[in-house]
């Protein structure tokens, strides 16, 4: 059923243009079908993502375009066949709501590497229409893509972990990243980076922050509980922990450097790139000499998303957050380009889309 159909069920906030200018929107979501959850959104998280497709920085996106990909929210119906779910029950959504089912991809809990996987925004969904995201009142999702939020997890809380999390916690798990005593770098603290420093530490790993700005010593030191800060942009500092280095997680979106990074890896360490600058340049040698391996990783797949979640409630490990109201996005949007939040925006759905 799409925005056009008989009903106008859910109210949310949306770009009409690539301006990207958020305002409220009439439209209306699908039916719940026999294998469908609908949920009431309670809390949505503020991603770059939701920057750039407002914005219409790929050259794709659909308007009236409601983003939002980081979504929390209570059960409020479920379809015939649902098994996992009942109303009442806290759940999450990331940042894809369907997939084929069938490939190799999705037999491996990797929805998020299916040919068909389908964006909770922007996306075209199986029946053609155009999904709409979490700046809504209600999703209805697939219960395939849903997550169960542990009651004890604070639900304003648990919405950053649906994309920078997981996007963090993927790569570490996949390259073992999670060994007690090992040694990591993070590269940029903000939403991402943030979070990789806390599982670095919930890993039992020596976290590195390694950043341009000298501003952010105290906050990723004492806020975070990072082991050590390094200003990536001096010299004698970098070349005091050459070589030290298993693992670097690069967070970092602006164009930098790699070769310097690169070099603080140990022979057989590992650089994992979360971020998405316009170029990767390095040398061959930065690889070749000491066996060292650039990978990249997206989101994650259910089983590890679920994985995380459930890692998160037991560990207490916790986002940090800056709650705002629905009618503040635009400026929060508008800081999040300038890098001004610590470290997440959550919007609280619940109490301020009226």
């Amino acid at each position: 059923m799409s925005s056009e159909g008989a009903k106008e069920d859910c109210l949310g906030w949306a770009a009409r243009d690539p301006s990207g200018l958020l305002s409220p929107y009439k439209f209306s979501r699908r039916t719940v079908g026999s294998d469908d959850v609908s949920i009431r959104i309670t809390h949505c998280g503020v991603c770059y993502a939701d920057v750039g497709w407002t914005r219409n920085m790929s050259g794709r996106s659909k308007y009236p375009l409601v983003p939002g990909h980081e979504i929390v929210g209570i059960v409020k119906q479920v379809g015939s066949s649902v098994q996992r779910f009942k109303v009442g029950d806290h759940v999450g959504v990331g940042t894809y709501v369907n997939s084929c089912r069938e490939c190799e991809y999705c037999n491996d809990g990797l929805e998020v590497h299916c040919e068909k996987m389908v964006l909770t925004f922007d996306g075209i969904d199986t029946d053609g229409t155009v999904t709409k995201g979490g700046y809504s009142s209600h999703i209805v999702v697939h219960e395939r893509y849903c997550f169960r939020i542990p009651e004890n997890y604070p639900m304003d809380l648990a919405a950053p972990l649906l994309c920078a999390g997981i996007t963090v916690y993927t790569p570490m798990i996949r390259h073992k990243m999670n060994q007690p005593g090992k040694s990591l770098g993070v590269i940029g603290l903000g939403g991402l980076g943030h979070m990789a420093v806390k599982f670095g530490k919930a890993f039992g790993l020596k976290v590195t922050v390694l950043s341009t700005s000298i501003s952010k010593k105290e906050e990723a030191l004492s806020l975070l509980g990072a082991d050590h800060f390094i200003i990536s942009s001096d010299l004698e500092q970098m070349k005091a922990i050459a070589k030290s280095l298993d693992f670097i997680i690069d967070t970092a979106a602006g164009d930098h450097p790699f070769d310097p990074y690169m070099s603080l890896l140990k022979t057989g360490g590992i650089l994992a790139l979360v971020g998405v600058p316009s170029e990767v340049k390095f040398s061959p040698a930065s690889l070749n000499l000491n066996m060292r391996t650039v990978t990249g990783s997206v989101t994650g797949g259910t089983k590890n998303t679920q994985e995380m979640i459930d890692l998160c409630a037991v560990q207490k490990i916790y986002p940090n957050i800056e709650v705002i109201p629905i009618d503040y996005a635009n400026e929060a949007l508008e800081r999040l380009i300038k890098r001004d939040v610590k470290y997440r925006f959550v919007i609280d759905i619940e109490n301020s889309l009226k």
